[in-house]
């Protein structure tokens, strides 16, 4: 089986360095796009194991979830899937600049893969990454200014076509630039480009 480096799609997720997080009785947990149902889950065991908390949640790209917690948003406790935004708010001082050392796996607790989703019967029989450049595909994915997992899919399709072309650069940059061409609307998030796509 041929297999892929499809990126690593890390959370990191920690206490604002403003919180009162302990003490508090009810914690704002902001969150990437499509995590929403995962940190329902996280979110009930944690309350489980400290009786009498709450745990709101906000859910938007990684990157929106940084700039409104850099603009005001109270967020408690970040869940993102990228370092570059949680970096962005240790500019801002508000996460300490060694924020991977507060816990295991450098604060990355787990690790996904991208996948394809394609209509029932996989009508126009979807493989591989090659098959999102025909011309007969259209590819819905978030857009990579807003969405984490946007920019893993960047970087998995990046990883593809190097491998495919042997390094050719030039034919990397055609591959990337006819997928994204396939694109017909680059949506601000995860679960917008999946309602888009159903």
């Amino acid at each position: 089986m041929r297999r892929f480096f499809l990126g690593l799609a890390t959370v990191a997720s920690l206490f604002l360095a403003s919180s009162q997080a302990w003490s508090a009785d009810k914690l704002l947990n902001a969150s990437y796009d499509v995590g929403r149902e995962l940190f329902v889950q996280v979110n009930k065991a944690f309350i489980a194991q400290h009786p009498g908390v709450t745990v709101d949640q906000s859910h938007a790209g990684t990157s929106a979830q940084a700039r409104a917690i850099a603009e005001g948003l109270g967020a408690d406790v970040v869940t993102f899937n990228q370092v570059t935004d949680i970096d962005f708010l240790v500019k801002k001082d508000l996460v300490s600049a060694d924020w991977q050392k507060d816990f295991p796996d450098n604060a990355s607790p787990f690790y996904s893969l991208p996948s394809f989703l394609v209509r029932a019967g996989n009508p126009k029989h979807i493989k591989d990454w090659n098959d999102l450049v025909r011309d007969d595909v259209q590819v819905i994915f978030p857009n990579p200014k807003t969405s984490g997992n946007a920019r893993y899919t960047y970087l998995a399709a990046t990883a593809y076509a190097k491998e495919a072309f042997k390094g050719d650069e030039a034919k990397v940059k055609e591959f990337i630039t006819k997928l994204f061409n396939n694109v017909p609307i680059f949506d601000t998030g995860g679960r917008a480009a999946t309602t888009t796509f159903v």
